[in-house]
């Protein structure tokens, strides 16, 4: 496997995948058209996401969860199994459009991840909106890292990853940490990332998404950036200069109203130098590695995830070999 690609994986469509994109077709979809179309709605959903951070979501028992606490927020650690390396870790950030969810309802990821990455996660519990602003889950981010830092792990011993809204969280804390001069993470995995938040009209895709509809994703777009500069790279980070940002991982699917955003920003990071591993699923849904427990695709993504972490520990060891030779 090679960093710098880009990659469609040419699996056989399992039958599980075809039955789940058609259910989302007739369920989520419609849904999504509801509550994405009133700040009231926006509320009523971020009520109801509460419950997600109370609810009992069930892990393999060889799954450790620990709940862990920040200055302005909190998260948990997820441990899959005892045989990880902790002298190193993930920072994950959650999904969910900047109004929902969190670390509990993501945790078929994190603990997958920790798998995959042979090290434990820390899943961040970001401030989000209606009540809050981008800034805010940003402030969160940057506090999480320092955190991070301060328990002992160094930089190049963490990686940042996270799915939509949080692939959003993820590439704006690495422009800002280059920004402020601050040392970087090893790499960074984003699933599915939400990076354009300017009010354009997405039409590529809006018709084959299961899942996002198009019009709604403006909408949620201009409340997060209503008072800000959209073209802003912390609010956009399409938009931004990818210069000296460690290897990255882009996993999206082909038929995401959000695919065309993913793609923008391999070629952005790849015209400031940055190595790229982009990968487009075949009809997969949004964020469709939440899926894992159904979908054999997803299972294999965590795969591909495992080997590209591999890759740039290996890429780092040789450069250090040259360094120091």
């Amino acid at each position: 496997m090679r960093i710098d690609t880009d990659v469609v994986p040419d699996y056989p469509l399992s039958w599980q995948a075809r039955a789940l994109t058609g259910l989302m077709w007739s369920t989520v979809k419609p849904i999504s058209s509801l509550l994405m179309r009133h700040p009231l709605a926006l509320v009523g959903a971020a009520r109801l996401g509460e419950l997600g951070r109370v609810m009992r979501v069930p892990c393999p028992e060889h799954v450790e969860v620990e709940p862990a606490a920040f200055s302005a927020c909190g998260g948990e650690w997820v441990r899959a199994g005892r045989e990880l390396d902790e002298r190193k870790a993930v920072l994950y950030f959650h999904g969910g459009g900047y109004f929902s969810c969190s670390p509990r309802t993501h945790r078929s990821i994190t603990w997958r991840l920790s798998a995959a990455a042979g090290r434990p996660v820390l899943a961040l519990d970001y401030r989000q909106g209606p009540v809050h602003r981008l800034a805010d889950s940003l402030a969160d981010a940057l506090d999480a890292y320092d955190c991070v830092l301060h328990q002992g792990y160094a930089a190049e011993d963490v990686v940042l990853a996270g799915d939509s809204a949080g692939g959003h969280l993820t590439l704006a804390t690495l422009l800002a940490l280059r920004d402020a001069g601050r040392p970087l993470p090893a790499a960074a995995i984003c699933l599915s990332p939400w990076a354009d938040l300017t009010d354009i009209p997405r039409r590529e895709n809006r018709w084959q998404d299961p899942m996002l509809p198009a019009g709604r994703v403006r909408w949620l777009a201009r409340r997060w950036t209503s008072g800000l500069d959209p073209l802003d790279p912390l609010v956009s980070p399409v938009h931004g200069d990818f210069t000296g940002l460690p290897p990255l991982m882009i996993v999206t699917g082909s038929t995401e109203v959000l695919r065309d955003e993913a793609r923008r920003v391999a070629v952005r990071a790849r015209e400031a130098g940055v190595s790229v591993r982009y990968e487009e699923w075949p009809r997969m849904p949004h964020v469709f590695p939440i899926l894992a427990d159904v979908l054999p695709e997803a299972r294999q993504a965590f795969l591909h995830m495992s080997r590209f972490l591999k890759e740039v520990a290996g890429a780092g060891s040789a450069a250090g070999d040259t360094a120091a030779a």
